[in-house]
């Protein structure tokens, strides 16, 4: 049976997640960091939620309202989705993607949700 499951990340995927965010916190432009904080985190409830928290917050400090509206919503259904397996793959969680838009994952970001998402 796996270590992980769709509550609980795994431990090397939460270590690069939790270097995105710091990244997002510390970098001028927090936007790449936290979308490829997103990427990583979709397959689980828990680590997706957070990033859609941290993602809302940016928004609220840029005072973009588009962006506080669409993380609101995606704030909803995030969990959810991820509990059930039904994300976007690719989708980088900004309003600038529909909330069930795809796209191709960066190599770095596949290969290691290969080894956890392969079999879902």
């Amino acid at each position: 049976m796996p270590d992980h499951s769709r509550w609980r990340i795994p431990a090397d995927i939460a270590t690069l997640l939790d270097a995105e965010l710091t990244s997002a916190r510390t970098s001028d432009d927090p936007w790449p960091s936290l979308e490829r904080a997103h990427l990583l985190s979709q397959p689980w409830a828990w680590p997706h939620t957070r990033v859609h928290l941290a993602m809302l917050r940016f928004a609220m400090a840029q005072r973009d309202r588009r962006e506080i509206a669409g993380q609101i919503i995606r704030l909803a259904v995030a969990g959810p989705g991820s509990l059930a397996g039904k994300y976007p793959s690719g989708n980088t969680g900004r309003t600038t993607m529909r909330l069930t838009e795809t796209a191709p994952l960066p190599a770095d970001i596949d290969n290691v949700l290969t080894r956890y998402t392969s079999a879902d």
